[in-house]
């Protein structure tokens, strides 16, 4: 990953925001070419088929992207039970644990992944120029990324973590698990609400393509934003409840 270079501390710190400028970006171009990557290839795929454009074609392309964001869900919730919420989200860079478990045994930056499937996801309603920013933004601010997470564990697990680089994939994950699992126990309850975000934008995809509303996209992924402030809160209460109520046992 050296080819991007090395995140400094204040991208690492806020890369929430970065990744929101990546967006922002991504459709920002697209408003220069009001027709999304998704319906441009639709017309394409319906010309050579009846020289009509369709909507069942349409209608495919965005479940497709529909399923890849629920792929990039279901991926970053499983690497969440194993690393955990609290460092997932974290703005400081943890690197005093290897974690090598449950999708780690597969690639090493699963996490990553599945933020690049979001952005192709995303990237179906913005257009082809669009989409390629979408894409070509995250690749490079996650290898900055990569390249920082990577020196800094190079550092604190030293031989073992270079075995570890040595025997798993970067992002491109194994067909079969690189390492014997180590017996760690997944964390669900809290994997699932620390990623839920990610599942109400597979929701505001699929609603998209079930009713073809380009316009409620951006309604759905605004709802979504404020169901996950309210549920984050209530989650946070209930986890610092139940402390208080342990530490009085």
């Amino acid at each position: 990953m050296s080819w991007a270079g090395r995140a400094s501390e204040a991208e690492f710190r806020y890369r929430f925001y970065f990744l929101a400028a990546i967006y922002f970006a991504g459709f920002a171009v697209s408003g220069f070419a009001h027709r999304p990557t998704a319906l441009w290839l639709a017309e394409k795929l319906a010309g050579s088929l009846r020289a009509a454009p369709g909507r069942a074609e349409l209608r495919a392309l965005l479940l497709v992207a529909a399923l890849l964001a629920a792929a990039a869900a279901g991926l970053r919730t499983w690497a969440a039970a194993y690393l955990h919420s609290q460092v997932v989200h974290d703005p400081r860079l943890h690197g005093e644990r290897l974690v090598a478990d449950g999708p780690y045994r597969y690639l090493r930056n699963p996490l990553y992944l599945g933020g690049l499937l979001l952005a192709l996801a995303f990237g179906a309603y913005a257009s082809p120029p669009g989409l390629l920013l979408l894409l070509l933004g995250h690749a490079v601010f996650y290898a900055r990324l990569i390249a920082r997470e990577e020196e800094q564990l190079a550092r604190t697990q030293g031989a073992d973590f270079l075995e570890y680089r040595r025997r798993v994939p970067a992002l491109w994950p194994a067909w079969r698990p690189r390492l014997a699992a180590s017996g760690a126990r997944p964390a669900w309850a809290q994997a699932w609400a620390g990623e839920i975000l990610m599942w109400l934008f597979a929701a505001a995809l699929l609603l998209t393509a079930a009713t073809l509303e380009f316009r409620l996209l951006w309604r759905s992924v605004a709802v979504a934003f404020v169901l996950w402030f309210v549920l984050g809160r209530a989650f946070r209460r209930g986890r610092a409840v139940s402390a208080g109520g342990q530490d009085a046992q």
